[in-house]
């Protein structure tokens, strides 16, 4: 893959920032896109090397064909595509406007469908490549707190399996599509939700690092998966609690307690300088 074109979405900060550090450690090409072109701008600077930078809203579809197209002219090639920008607003459904939850399903659902849809194009042209959508645990069950935003979870990964099983279909085995579902992520996307109790969902397991989830699509590209939790011990936890709904209404109340407390206690080490730990601390 050296010297091959990627593009990662939302990686003007955060875990898309991380992933594109990965992608270029690879030899690869990263294309860093955001919605804040200063900010993909001043990732790919941060990266250096063929890294570049545009502005991408994925909510555009002809914006994402064209971005494609850019990778292809800068890089030759277009070999990873990593669907990662992505819209959180916490909340009862009902507390949430139109706008909220339209744009949780257009970024988090058709902004995945659009990137996919996006990078098969060469990728088929050139019988390789591989997409990675990062989705969430929220992708594999009902997230209270977090309905619509799991509900656009729900889509990406219906779609995505859906796509490369259609792929398979017809008789094209050299293009993956992969979807990685991560427990809350300390990113921008929670850091400024510590005190709302609605987005209390987000702390109940693994609080991960971005740096740690980036590793894990490193992994994806050497051995594709079509879905992999994030931790897989929680992975298999929500799996149970999806095939029993009346468990999940019996432990609604203590879980959401224990993610209320720890909510909290992520918040006190924040304000300690205790959170989040350094690199070398997560095992880097």
């Amino acid at each position: 893959m050296i010297g091959a074109g990627a593009l990662v979405t939302g990686s003007g900060r955060g875990l898309g920032l991380e992933i594109a550090r990965v992608l270029a450690g690879r030899g690869l090409t990263v294309h860093l896109t955001d919605l804040d072109e200063a900010s993909a701008a001043s990732a790919a600077a941060q990266i250096g090397g063929t890294a570049f930078a545009s502005a991408l809203d994925v909510r555009d579809a002809e914006a994402c064909r064209a971005a494609a197209c850019a990778t292809v002219e800068r890089a030759g090639s277009l070999a990873v595509w990593v669907n990662n920008a992505g819209v959180l607003t916490p909340g009862p459904a009902w507390q949430q406007d139109e706008a909220a939850r339209r744009l949780m399903i257009d970024v988090n659902a058709h902004g995945t469908i659009n990137g996919t849809l996006a990078a098969l194009e060469p990728m088929r042209q050139s019988g390789s490549g591989h997409v990675i959508n990062v989705i969430s645990l929220a992708g594999l069950v009902a997230a209270p707190g977090e309905t619509v935003y799991a509900a656009s979870k729900h889509a990406a990964i219906a779609f995505s399996v859906g796509t490369l099983m259609d792929l398979r279909r017809a008789g094209i085995e050299r293009i993956d599509i992969s979807c990685l579902c991560p427990d809350g992520i300390w990113t921008p996307m929670l850091e400024d939700k510590l005190d709302d109790p609605a987005a209390a969902a987000s702390f109940i397991g693994t609080l991960l690092l971005p740096e740690q989830v980036a590793e894990r699509v490193g992994a994806l590209l050497d051995k594709p998966r079509p879905v992999t939790a994030m931790p897989p011990y929680r992975g298999a936890l929500i799996r149970i609690v999806d095939l029993f709904p009346r468990l999940g209404l019996r432990i609604l109340g203590p879980m959401f307690v224990q993610a209320a407390q720890k909510q909290r206690r992520i918040k006190r080490k924040v304000a300690a300088g205790k959170w989040p730990p350094s690199k070398n601390a997560a095992g880097r």
